[in-house]
């Protein structure tokens, strides 16, 4: 599904040596008990790991039967989290069911300030479960940067030390509670510099706050 992105990984990986500092995630996506561990082993070999940190169900495809394969492979210290995935609302309900009744550490979902039906109930039960999360698309595949051309960052907003429109949508995302990870695509390194210093400062976690950033994009 993302092309050589196992391989790459694998191959910086064995040239840096930040190896041991990397935290290894990525999904099996097919069917079938056989197809699935076929498909783990080569994203193990791909990426130069003997284990993954996060193994993922994508997409929730045949999600009972990894489930079944991930929980032996963490038994075994192959894998030390499991998780589930989706990108469509759609979904929510049976995500729901799986945070609440599949004892899964990680679920990865569409969340972000301009789409936030995940506050309704898939948040709150990932806190209420102990579920880490990883949030796609936090940009909403650049769209809320076509909202935002051309206009300035709040002064609120510097006093959480954002320096882009893109440090302000990450940092809402932050502000929850439940949030562990925001996962932003980029293909421009710049981007990724700029993304990951929403990490730093202050988080906006009170709820005037965050209403605030809400209300300033008419939102």
């Amino acid at each position: 599904m993302y092309g050589r992105a196992e391989q790459t990984v694998g191959d910086l990986l064995t040239a840096s040596v930040a190896t041991s500092r990397a935290f290894l995630a990525t999904k099996v996506w097919t069917a079938g008990r056989e197809q699935g561990i076929a498909q783990m082993n080569a994203s193990f070999r791909k990426m130069g790991t003997q284990r993954m940190d996060l193994m993922q169900v994508h997409n929730l495809l045949d999600w009972r039967t990894h489930l079944q394969t991930l929980r032996e492979w963490k038994a075994e210290g192959r894998i030390r989290y499991i998780g589930v995935t989706h990108y469509l609302r759609s979904a929510f309900d049976e995500l729901e069911h799986i945070i609440r009744n599949e004892k899964i550490d990680f679920v990865q979902l569409p969340y972000s300030i301009a789409m936030r039906d995940a506050e309704t109930r898939l948040l709150p039960a990932a806190q209420e479960t102990g579920t880490a999360v990883l949030v796609m698309r936090p940009f909403e595949s650049g769209e809320l940067f076509s909202m935002t051309k051309g206009k300035p960052l709040p002064d609120f907003a510097k006093e959480l030390g954002c320096e882009s429109w893109a440090q302000y949508f990450l940092k809402f995302i932050l502000g929850h509670p439940a949030v562990t990870c925001p996962i932003p695509a980029t293909s421009r390194p710049r981007h990724m510099e700029d993304n990951l210093r929403a990490g730093l400062g202050r988080f906006p976690t009170e709820r005037t706050l965050l209403a605030r950033m809400v209300e300033h994009l008419g939102l």
